[in-house]
């Protein structure tokens, strides 16, 4: 015997005493009625794309600290006739003045009147005034000048900085020597 014969009249034994395809049916319009209260979400709105700006171009380094920091300015020296010296195909040239017991220091460019022409060796600085000349500017110095030892002798190379102009680092080779010594 039971102990407790009733049948249960709760919602429990309501729903199996309905066919399945009441309740399937009851529930997809359910689920229909609670999706059409739900608004329909719109699509964003998208911005217009901005046109590609060109990528700039990369600042240059910073200048070093110190001149002899500075990458050496690319070429070679050339004897070219006797007394006469070319750095890079004449970017700068040293040229001895026999009969005036000069040396002439040649840095290429261009400039409308004289200009300060600083020459930096390793252990001397010194500005001189070059006056314009054919395709640059051109400094003399006396033969035995101490700048000239100066340059012949600095420690693997000099500068030379001329106002408007681009520096230059050049190598102290034999040819300046070769040059100074013809003139003494």
């Amino acid at each position: 015997m039971k102990a407790n014969p009733r049948r249960r009249t709760d919602a429990l034994s309501f729903s199996r005493k309905l066919p399945r395809k009441v309740l399937t049916a009851a529930s997809l319009t359910a689920l229909v009625l609670v999706a059409a209260c739900v608004p329909a979400a719109k699509p964003p709105v998208q911005a217009p794309r901005p046109a590609p700006t060109p990528a700039a171009p990369p600042a240059p380094p910073p200048p070093p600290a110190d001149w002899r920091d500075s990458p050496a300015t690319p070429g070679d020296w050339r004897i070219t006739s006797p007394g006469i010296a070319s750095f890079a195909d004449g970017i700068f040239g040293i040229r001895c003045n026999r009969a005036s017991s000069t040396i002439s220091l040649f840095r290429s460019g261009t400039s409308a009147g004289p200009v300060s022409l600083s020459i930096t060796t390793s252990d001397t600085t010194r500005a001189v005034a070059a006056h314009p000349v054919s395709g640059g500017v051109q400094v003399d110095l006396p033969a035995r000048d101490r700048l000239l030892d100066s340059m012949a002798f600095s420690r693997g190379r000099f500068a030379v900085q001329a106002q408007g102009m681009q520096p230059l680092y050049i190598p102290s080779w034999t040819e300046i020597s070769r040059v100074i010594e013809d003139c003494r």
